[in-house]
């Protein structure tokens, strides 16, 4: 029932406020969500990894825009056949709404995120969540070490859309960025790359 498409940076795969026609599943990169407001700014309201699904099952328009960050590949579905197909397999029904449950927790920990946390805590916790969730992404792990969260990464954004995404501005999010290299807590090989030198220190600094 579904078809694999790839999916270049920068290419949409589904507009805010178009008529819901398709459903997807993350097989590989990074795609973001996003809504506009009337005078064209864009918000990035969340992200998909791979696993996530994304798409408005049983909606009949899309509530956000998603956007590849990375090239990505995805297991595309018609809107109707996959809501038919839940229909009639109930414990896919059952995961829908565990996914969805979990996405709410995540939505409420943003918020928390964004309307409590100062700057310093905003960045550590999104380092921290960068890692754990791009961690099975072809991210470098520490040698030797088991499974989990990645010690070395390559973020999917740019500062602005750090800046964008945290509710801060750009200059603020390279000051701290800065801050944390020079105190040792991470490495910044790249404009993109970051290695966590020192993970206590940044869930001490996450709050």
């Amino acid at each position: 029932m579904g078809r694999r498409r790839t999916v270049s940076a920068g290419e949409p795969l589904i507009w805010e406020d178009d008529d819901s026609l398709l459903v997807a599943n993350v097989i590989e990169g990074v795609l973001k969500l996003t809504t506009s407001t009337a005078d064209g700014r864009e918000q990035i309201v969340g992200v998909a990894y791979p696993s996530d699904f994304i798409g408005r099952p049983f909606g009949q328009t899309s509530a956000a825009s998603v956007v590849a960050l990375t090239d990505a590949r995805v297991c595309v579905f018609a809107r109707n056949d996959f809501d038919r197909f839940a229909r009639e397999h109930p414990e896919l029904e059952h995961k829908l709404l565990e996914r969805t449950l979990a996405e709410l927790d995540r939505t409420r920990a943003w918020m928390m995120l964004l309307g409590r946390k100062s700057a310093p805590e905003k960045i550590a916790t999104f380092l921290l969540d960068m890692s754990e969730r791009l961690a099975d992404n072809g991210c470098v792990h520490q040698p030797g070490a088991q499974s989990g969260p990645a010690r070395q990464f390559t973020l999917p954004f740019s500062r602005q859309q750090v800046a964008d995404l945290l509710g801060l501005t750009i200059e603020t999010v390279s000051r701290q960025f800065t801050k944390l290299k020079a105190d040792g807590v991470v490495a910044l090989p790249g404009r993109r790359d970051v290695e966590i030198l020192n993970r206590g220190a940044l869930m001490a600094l996450a709050g």
